[in-house]
């Protein structure tokens, strides 16, 4: 079987007026790959950063890194899954943002049936990345103490809900108050409102003067410096992203002398690119979706073909919860 399929594009980095939706020729599934069909694609801040540049690709080339559908053919060496198969994945190359796409297999992850393919397309970037920050980065416990910046968006209400199904203590922050009470609802033990709080004093006065155990921060720029002074000695600052821009011409002695912190820059696809650990993380992440620990929010639907406004939405940070875009 081969046909053609709507597929989103670029041809050079910029503005969000650089997305094309255009025709594209399927083919079938050669050894190690998978030929997927999709019901819904997933939105997230790495399209944006491969779009504008701040991540250069060679062009053209396809955008989107999630989404989930149905199996419709496997190429020779695919065993884990099987035509028919519901699907979701996370998985480099880029290329989501499409009615089906040809892949390579190993990151493709069986979708239980309790899931739909709308929260499987939601989750797949943002839950994957969570379980690696609070299982795989750096030892967490229950009783440890967690500042998880942008905590009402997409990554962050998944954050919310994991630590609370652990016992971990999670202080968050956004940008309204609106955004706050939401975060509390997802299970932050306390969030706070950037643009009317000195947020770092008062992760300070919420920890008794002591700071957090763990920064998880995706923002970068912005709240770089805030975070490392809301470490406590010997803390962890996980930096994840950068929704801000990059944190620039930083001085490592900083670090010792804000208290022998650690600083680490993880990325997703170096933690999935091993197939077994892939398929383990996913699982556990599905665990917690069936067993209802966690519960994937989608605030923002777009059709495919409004992919432009979508990226002007996600930028803008006028976002919560999980964005998709709809087929058909």
């Amino acid at each position: 079987m081969s046909d053609m399929a709507k597929t989103v594009i670029i041809e050079e980095h910029g503005g969000p007026e650089t997305l094309k939706l255009v025709e594209r020729e399927v083919g079938e599934p050669g050894p190690g790959e998978v030929r997927i069909r999709h019901a819904a694609c997933g939105l997230n801040f790495i399209d944006c950063y491969q779009r504008s540049g701040l991540y250069p690709m060679t062009l053209p080339h396809a955008l989107g890194m999630e989404a989930a559908g149905t199996i419709e053919a496997v190429g020779e060496g695919v065993v884990h899954l099987a035509p028919g198969d519901r699907a979701a994945y996370s998985s480099a190359p880029p290329g989501a943002y499409c009615e089906a796409r040809v892949m390579p297999a190993a990151q493709v992850c069986k979708l239980p049936d309790a899931i739909s393919f709308e929260e499987g397309a939601a989750m797949m970037l943002k839950g994957l990345t969570v379980q690696y920050l609070f299982h795989r980065t750096t030892p967490l416990k229950a009783g440890d103490t967690v500042l998880f910046h942008a905590a009402a968006g997409g990554v962050g209400l998944i954050a919310c809900q994991w630590a609370k199904s652990e016992g971990i203590r999670l202080i968050g922050t956004a940008g309204s108050d609106a955004k706050c009470a939401l975060a509390l609802e997802h299970g932050a033990d306390a969030c706070i409102n950037y643009a009317t709080e000195d947020w770092a004093a008062k992760v300070r006065e919420l920890t008794d003067g002591k700071g957090v155990d763990v920064v998880m921060d995706s923002v970068g720029k912005d709240t770089f410096m805030g975070s490392l002074d809301s470490l406590k000695p010997l803390g962890m600052m996980i930096s994840f992203g950068n929704a801000s821009g990059p944190v620039d011409n930083f001085n490592l002695g900083i670090l010792g002398q804000k208290g022998s912190l650690k600083l680490t820059r993880p990325t997703l696809f170096t933690h999935i690119a091993d197939h077994s650990a892939c398929q383990e993380m996913a699982g556990m992440l599905f665990g917690k979706v069936v067993a209802g620990d966690v519960k994937i929010r989608i605030d923002q639907r777009f059709p495919l073909e409004d992919v432009a406004e979508a990226h002007r939405t996600l930028e803008a940070r006028r976002t919560t919860g999980q964005t998709i875009l709809t087929l058909g």
